[in-house]
């Protein structure tokens, strides 16, 4: 009985110490740039950068399965699967559009442009250069699925609605954490706004 306390114990240990290396990682990593324009009671407006993401489009759309093809295929970019076997540092969040295919997007780090990024070895992962752009921003924790996703799609839309601030058809999914990560899990769903409305807003 005593080894398996002191077993519990040196596992308690190690899951605490990892996840304590997880949120302070989280300080160091590079986010995708943005200013907050307005706060709702529910959510808020925000103006992005436009900025440099590697993106690879899957054709299904469910969360589970999307995310883990994804992130795969742009992870193994990141670690060294390029033309100059160069690691890339992560960023955050991993962004995936919302729709009826799905496209997972990892922010490329500033340092970088299209120029002097290396290839990949996977034709499938494409460069792609995010316009500037206003949004709004509804935020949830815990782990994501497909039916917390939807819940708080609905829920920005019906306070947009509320508002009367008009959106498009252009929402994502933003995840900042690392998938072992436990503690202060943080998502979001964002839309992209129409242009007039954008202007109003600023």
């Amino acid at each position: 009985m005593k080894i398996i306390y002191i077993i519990l114990g040196i596992a308690a240990v190690v899951f605490i110490g990892v996840q304590i290396f997880f949120i302070n990682g989280q300080r160091n990593i590079e986010t995708y740039p943005y200013k907050l324009d307005k706060k709702y009671k529910d959510f808020e407006i925000r103006s992005y950068e436009a900025t440099l993401f590697t993106a690879v489009n899957m054709s299904g759309n469910k969360y589970k399965e999307s995310s883990r093809k994804g992130f795969s295929v742009l992870a193994g970019y990141i670690f060294g699967g390029n033309k100059k076997n160069e690691k890339i540092a992560m960023t955050s969040p991993v962004a995936m559009s919302l729709g009826d295919s799905t496209t997972m997007m990892f922010m490329v780090p500033k340092k970088f442009n299209k120029e002097t990024l290396p290839q990949p070895n996977e034709s499938q992962i494409k460069f792609t250069e995010e316009p500037a752009k206003t949004v709004a921003a509804i935020g949830f924790g815990g782990w994501a699925d497909d039916e917390k996703i939807e819940k708080y799609k609905q829920e920005l839309i019906t306070a947009l609605q509320k508002e009367g601030i008009k959106y498009t058809n252009r929402f994502y999914y933003l995840g900042y954490n690392a998938p072992f990560e436990v503690f202060n899990r943080k998502n979001e769903i964002i839309v992209e706004l129409d242009d007039d409305i954008a202007l109003d807003t600023k």
